[in-house]
């Protein structure tokens, strides 16, 4: 095993590599391009043996790892914000067709306006579309996805293609130092892919084929079994992964200092260090908070989310997404996850980082304070009563 300087972009290409996919189909957008630049590089040197090509769009993009998957070869791709829109018809066929697809995802924002830089609206739109959604809060856990997520999607009780999301900039772009495992660990934890679900001119079948009233709805239940069956496989994965590289994850969510939380604050992706770092400085001063850093937005973790807050007075959700007229999307599931559980205690939605838009220490502190004294159901970071009124929705300024 080997330790380098990688941002979350070549973390993730480096673990791309090791799975060893057969097809590799490139379309570039910020802030997902490097991804594929590093792979098409090993493909060029040599260091990986994948057939690469340079599709025309993102629609285009998965389309080609559809067909590759449909003709039994393990497939990869990424993509980011627009780019995933683009895609959306795609999402749905390769889900609806058990294609264990992996595509990495750099989580960014989406038009209008324009914008270049993270938040989580992207890949939060499309839940729905039957993926396996997975969000890394650092580099060595992308690349360590990158590994995990086909073990996940080729298991025959899964059949699912995963989606692994990765904050645009904050940890695309941002370097640390990763470890590296060596090509034998990589091939004993993750074998060849094998599958029944493909074209065999030996054994002809119908794939992605049309289906009536009377048996539709029996593909969409098994779909959503296949996706509850990963729960299960998520902890065999992450068994056999620390075995063989030492590195144990938690599952669908983490919690850290909530045994004996009153106030815990809900969270995903790269922000949960800085709320950590924050429950900190408050436990120093005797408040007695935690967080919670959810990692699979699909499967959801119902019952590891009810775990987690059953014994808080309060909680609040901070996300990179808003639900326009209603509320954010994780908080949303968290809330139902509760009222299933039978759990009811005050819960606020906290919603930050649009656009881009800085998180601070000092903005955590307060959500914390507010959980604690209460606060609206839905408050926007940052924004004073002069940016609410100020704009016209045109770029115009009404001051």
């Amino acid at each position: 095993m080997s330790r380098k300087f990688l941002s979350g972009n070549e973390a993730f290409a480096e673990g791309i590599r090791l799975a060893k996919p057969d097809v590799i189909s490139a379309y570039p957008i910020t802030p997902q391009t490097i991804v594929v630049e590093r792979l098409s590089e090993m493909v060029e040197d040599g260091s990986l043996k994948s057939d690469f090509i340079h599709v025309e769009s993102e629609h285009s993009a998965l389309s080609c790892a559809i067909g590759a998957s449909a003709a039994g070869a393990r497939a990869f791709t990424a993509t980011s914000s627009q780019g995933l829109l683009y895609m959306a018809e795609c999402l749905y066929y390769a889900s609806g067709g058990r294609f264990p697809i992996v595509m990495m995802n750099a989580d960014r924002s989406t038009a209008l306006p324009w914008n270049i830089y993270g938040d989580q609206r992207d890949s939060l739109s499309q839940l729905d579309s039957g993926w396996i959604q997975v969000y890394a809060e650092n580099a060595q856990e992308a690349l360590d996805l990158a590994l995990m997520s086909w073990r996940i999607a080729e298991d025959k009780r899964v059949s699912t293609p995963v989606m692994v999301n990765l904050d645009g900039f904050v940890l695309t772009h941002t370097y640390e130092t990763v470890e590296i495992p060596e090509q034998a660990q990589a091939d004993k934890f993750l074998p060849p892919y094998v599958t029944d679900n493909r074209i065999d001119f030996a054994n002809p079948k119908n794939l992605a084929f049309s289906a009536g009233p009377d048996t539709n709805y029996i593909f969409k239940y098994k779909a959503h079994t296949g996706m509850l069956a990963a729960k299960e496989v998520v902890a065999e994965t992450e068994t056999a992964f620390a075995e063989i590289f030492g590195r144990q994850y938690s599952g669908l969510l983490d919690s850290y200092r909530t045994e004996d939380a009153e106030i815990i604050l809900v969270t995903l992706g790269s922000i949960a260090g800085l709320c950590r770092e924050v429950t900190d400085r408050l436990r120093a001063h005797g408040i007695k908070a935690g967080v919670v850093r959810i990692r699979y937005m699909r499967p959801f973790p119902n019952e590891e989310i009810a775990a987690a807050l059953k014994n808080a007075k309060a909680f609040g959700v901070l996300e990179k997404d808003i639900s326009f007229g209603n509320e954010g999307t994780v908080f949303t599931n968290v809330n139902s996850a509760l009222q299933k559980a039978g759990i009811h205690i005050p819960g606020y939605n906290f919603i930050g980082g649009l656009g881009g838009r800085n998180i601070s220490a000092g903005e955590i502190g307060e959500i914390f304070a507010a959980i604690q004294s209460g606060a609206n159901s839905v408050n926007f970071l940052g924004i004073d009563d002069a940016e609410k009124t100020g704009g016209d929705g045109n770029g115009k300024s009404n001051s």
